[in-house]
């Protein structure tokens, strides 16, 4: 067994912070972990500016997280930053400020270490067979990781995040259709090579990494009476499930969406574009199979730091 450490996943919506060590059979052992809904990306993302208040919010965060880590007394601290801060103009400001004020450095990175460690995470949660996709919604961008049980057969950052969706074409509740129509011509033009890639690796099974898709599944297990999914880092649902609580969150209002205790308020409208995009993949791809993974990035960093 290894020594505990920390590792930060500072979003574009979230701030993660993971105090864990792995288990001899390389399992996790959670010690501390905690999130903290920042909004870094509100207000400013569509214009690549972190916004004052939610600069504010973020350090205050981080000194949160800072008197965590000391009071667990843990000395290797690994923090990544991810698309509003690889996107912002005043991000490395906001790197130094936290450097400044709590001695914790954050390695801003690109999307092709953001989807690898993505990868490393899903691929230690649940079982990949055949050839998958993994899809991870942010804030700001998306990563599909298209792999198989051995490898990462292609990878990329997209800028489509559901905060970013959300700031550009969001504009009616319900989401009407001409918004949705603006919406899918945009994922047109960002996604080119993502159909194509579709249809070269045509991936039987489609596996969603944290956020969006622990909502999706957790609506899911309401809808249709399945087991509680509490303590698995994986879980499974039908395609036609996914599609039909998809469906009803695209339907849905502002206060039906507030008043659902399964939709985190940080995700309350940013869930509605975040549906719309999975409808689209769903379209374009040919998966079979749904998988929620609840390791993500945070994870894969775990795994990388402590092999």
């Amino acid at each position: 067994m290894n020594n505990p450490i920390a590792v930060l996943d500072l979003g574009t919506n979230t701030f993660h912070l993971l105090i864990a060590e792995l288990n001899d059979d390389r399992s996790i052992n959670e010690i501390f972990a905690e999130k903290k809904h920042v909004k870094l990306g509100e207000g400013g993302i569509t214009e690549g500016r972190i916004v004052e208040a939610a600069f504010n919010r973020g350090l205050e965060a981080m000194q949160d997280f800072k008197r965590v880590i000391d009071q667990h007394k843990i000395t290797e601290v690994y923090g990544t930053g991810t698309a509003a801060l690889r996107t912002a103009a005043n991000g490395h400001d906001f790197v130094e400020q936290v450097r400044a004020l709590t001695g914790i450095s954050v390695d801003i990175i690109d999307g092709n270490k953001e989807a690898s460690l993505i990868y490393g995470g899903v691929s230690q949660a649940v079982e990949i067979q055949g050839n998958a996709v993994i899809m991870d919604i942010g804030g700001g961008s998306v990563e599909f990781i298209f792999c198989n049980h051995k490898d990462i057969q292609f990878k990329k950052s997209y800028p489509i995040g559901a905060a970013r969706l959300m700031a550009l074409f969001h504009k009616s509740d319900p989401i009407n259709s001409d918004d949705i129509f603006s919406l899918h011509q945009h994922l047109e033009e960002q996604l080119t090579d993502l159909r194509k890639n579709l249809l070269l690796y045509q991936p039987e099974t489609l596996i969603g990494s944290a956020g969006a898709f622990e909502t999706f599944t957790d609506l899911a297990i309401r809808k249709f009476g399945m087991k509680d999914r509490t303590g698995n880092s994986g879980y499974s649902i039908e395609k036609k499930q996914l599609q039909s609580v998809i469906g009803d969150i695209i339907l849905s209002t502002h206060e039906e969406r507030a008043a659902d205790d399964k939709i985190s308020p940080v995700r309350v409208d940013m869930i509605v574009t975040a549906a719309v995009l999975t409808s689209y993949i769903l379209a374009h791809g040919r998966v079979s199979n749904v998988l929620l993974s609840t390791y993500a990035l945070k994870e894969g960093l775990l795994y990388e730091k402590l092999g």
